[in-house]
Parts: structure tokens; sequence; C-alpha cells
């Protein structure tokens, strides 16, 4: 099938398939009804290759592409020709742009769109897919502010499209293993968790000033176009990208933006939490250019439901929780990136960064506990999860309406983070009760060229 002749619209018909069918058959039995008008807009078949595009397709993007590849890569976007290369020079049939908003505007037989460009371009690139009626798959964290991730969760349920954000843990066995034995009672209430990552760990730089002076540009690179929505700056080698945006507070989220939407993931499911009634911060030294070297957060939340409050406690930059009296000597805490301590009343559950590997302790806990049934749907994988999504199948696992409320709760700690003081938070109103100048964090203005 030629790909410039499909139209996967995304919107519910009016009239059913059923009424269509018994509408058809009363004026002519023997009339060929095109497939797409029998599904009704947005059907397609399982075999039915979609046309995918990419925003941002060196480093994680590449990856995000090559795991997509089954269908059909139409169209490439990145601003940088040297980081995109190799993802281009794999995909050569793909049409390349370095302006995600002319690859949307020109190519009309995009179906689904990949992005994964640093975390300021997220709600931008996803928006305008997503206002066309494009699926969307888009890299934690979901968005660079509280405001963008509420945002982008309206807008994905009103345009009806499937979408996906990249905490690939959260389709994997173990984030459902611990849900499953979280509901079945096996630690008892849990009245406080503790999760933590080693990031930056070096990585990138945190706790630092603006660099003075400026580089020239290379040639292969649109500065221009990779600042986007950020205020301008002038570039710097080394400074800014291609990967070390992550602290600097106009294009990245951090520490913990970086690895929250993974290592809390579980906890937040497990837990049903919904928003924070309140969170606090404590950090080295802040500035308004960077994250700081390392900081604790701590998130308060109500009942819910039968489960009590609990508070959730982050730790990053190489600070740990103490750790559990439960745990046998010479045993990791977590795993390499990080991880979560669940405490019960009846007991502790430990797992690693992505969920993985998740016991009970001590091991003499986990071997004498009887597992419950597996009630929670298996994913095979996190990308194809979506791709199902897309043609019709059930709603991936990290859909923005689970994934935006879980960036929303991430990204407030980094506004506890930047003032240093504890925030009573009202979450439906996206608002901080106590601290009025909070909420200039909440939402950023865009650069002028650029919406949401």
């Amino acid at each position: 099938m030629q790909a410039n002749k499909r139209n996967i619209t995304k919107k519910p018909s009016a009239m059913s398939r059923r009424d269509f069918i018994g509408g058809a058959a009363g004026v002519a039995a023997f009339t060929i009804v095109p497939r797409h008008v029998l599904g009704g807009p947005g059907y397609s078949t399982p075999s039915e290759k979609l046309n995918i595009a990419g925003i941002g397709v060196g480093g994680k993007g590449a990856g995000d592409i090559g795991a997509v590849e089954g269908e059909n890569i139409v169209a490439l976007c990145d601003v940088d020709d040297k980081q995109g290369g190799k993802t281009f020079e794999k995909y050569p049939g793909a049409k390349r742009y370095r302006d995600f908003r002319k690859m949307l505007e020109k190519e009309k037989n995009i179906d689904a769109v990949v992005i994964a460009t640093p975390d300021h371009v997220h709600a931008p690139a996803s928006m305008m897919a997503i206002k066309m009626g494009k699926h969307v798959y888009c890299e934690k964290p979901l968005t660079h502010s509280v405001y963008e991730a509420r945002m982008l969760t309206e807008a994905a349920r009103e345009h009806k499209v499937a979408t996906q954000m990249g905490n690939q843990g959260h389709s994997s066995e173990d984030i459902r293993l611990i849900c499953e034995w979280i509901w079945d009672g096996a630690i008892g209430p849990v009245r406080e968790v503790h999760a933590w990552t080693d990031r930056p760990g070096g990585r990138w730089a945190q706790g630092v000033e603006r660099p003075e002076g400026s580089s020239p540009v290379p040639t292969t690179l649109d500065w221009d176009l990779w600042l986007g929505p950020a205020p301008y700056r002038p570039y710097v080698e080394k400074a800014y990208c291609p990967f070390v945006w992550r602290g600097w507070w106009d294009f990245g989220t951090g520490a913990l933006g970086d690895m929250a939407c993974h290592i809390i993931d579980p906890v937040f499911w497990a837990l049903k939490l919904g928003y924070p009634t309140s969170v606090r911060a404590v950090s080295t030294e802040v500035n308004s250019e960077t994250a700081p070297v390392s900081s604790i957060v701590e998130y308060e939340f109500g009942a819910r439901g039968d489960m009590p409050p609990v508070k959730l406690t982050w730790y990053d930059g190489g600070l740990m929780p103490t750790r559990p009296a439960e745990l046998e000597k010479g045993r990791r805490m977590g795993s390499a990136n990080g991880g979560a301590l669940f405490v019960g009343d009846k007991g502790k559950l430990m797992c690693g960064c992505y969920a993985k590997n998740p016991r009970l302790i001590p091991e003499t806990a986990m071997q004498a506990y009887q597992r419950p049934p597996k009630t929670i749907p298996r994913v095979e994988e996190h990308h194809q999860d979506w791709i199902q999504a897309c043609k019709g199948g059930t709603p991936a696992s990290s859909n923005f309406d689970y994934a935006g409320p879980l960036t929303e709760t991430v990204l407030l700690g980094n506004l506890a983070i930047r003032t240093g003081m504890k925030l009573d938070w009202d979450g439906p109103n996206m608002k901080c009760t106590n601290v009025p100048e909070a909420n200039e964090f909440v939402r950023r203005e865009y650069r002028a060229g650029w919406t949401l």
C-alpha cells in the first residue's frame, strides 16, 4: 500500500459499524465498501503499518526509532545533522528535516510521532502532533513543566490519540508484580516509601553557573532550533549539548526529572497516588541556572480509598536513605542507578531502578510469601504496546492519562527545590497556596515563535 494514499484519522464516527453495514446492504448488497469506512475513522488493522516520524533521532531517539522500525519510518527530524546522522543513514527512504513544525505541516501522511528531544521541546512537539491527530510516543519526563503535563494530558484525551511516555519499566513484569503484591497486602498498609538515584553522578553538570563567552556554532547544528522555546543564550561548546543539557533549568529538569519517572513509577502505580498535598526539599546550593548537585524531596499524599496517607522521600546526587535492618549484609540496595523501598506495617519491599528485581526483605520473607494470582494484563514490549494502541488496541499502559499526573508529581519537586520552602499544593488547580512565588515555576514563558 502506498504511504501517501493512507490517512488514518483519529476521531470516532457518529455512525456505528453495524448501522452502516445494515444501511449499505439495504441499498445494494454487492456494493464494495472501503475497509476504512467499515471500521470507522481511526480504524486500522493490526497488519497495516503505521507511517511514523521521529523528532530528535540521535541518542535515545535512535533507540526509540529502532524499536518501531517494523512500521514505515517516513520522516526524521533532528536539529543536529551529526547527532542524527546514523539514524538518517539507517533509514534512507525517510524525508529529513531540522524543524519538526515544517515536517508536521508538510508530511500529511504521518500517523504517529516518536519524540526524544531535550525536555524543553517535549511539550511543543507533542502538542502540535496531538492537535493534528497524530499518535504520540514521548520520552520521559513527559514535559518540562507541571502546566505542560496537564495540557498534554487533556489534549490527548480530547483528540483521542494513542499516547505513551518512554518510561519503559512501566511495561515490565516486575512493576506488575509489585502492584499485585502491594494490593495483596504482602507488607501491609504502606505509609512510607524511599526512592533514590545516583544521578547526576558526573554525567552532566549541576550546581554551576552559566559559562561566559561563546563558541562558534558547528555547521551541523541549528542552534536557534535547538534552543526552541527556551530564552536565547550564546552557544558554548560542551556546555549544553548534545547530552549535558539535563542539569540546566532552561532545558532539562535535573536528576529528579531525569530518573523519577522511572523510579517513582512503581510507587505511583502500586499506591494509587494522585496529587500530593504538600512537598518540601533540602539540597546543596541552588542557583537560577542549574539544578543542585544533590537533593532530598519529601512528598505527602493523603489517604486514597482504604490506603492510608503516605510520605514519599526522594534522594539524588549520591544521597541515600538509611539502610534497612532487614537487608542482609552484602546485598545491594536497589540497583546501579537507584531503587525504591516500600515500608509497610507488616514488612518491606525493595526494587531497583525501572522496578527491577522486586523482593520482600529479608529473603526469608520472600521465600515464605505465597504469591497472589497475576491479575494485571501483561505487556510484550513498551514501544509495541503503543503501536498496538495506535492500531485500535487497548490504551498503552503509560498513556498520558497516567504519565501526565506522574510527571506533574515528579516536577512539583523541582518547585520545592527552587524555592527551598514547604509548598502546600492544590493539585486540581495547579497552584501553590502558601508560597505564591512558587507558582512562577508551574508554567514557563515561551520564546517568540513558539507555542503550546
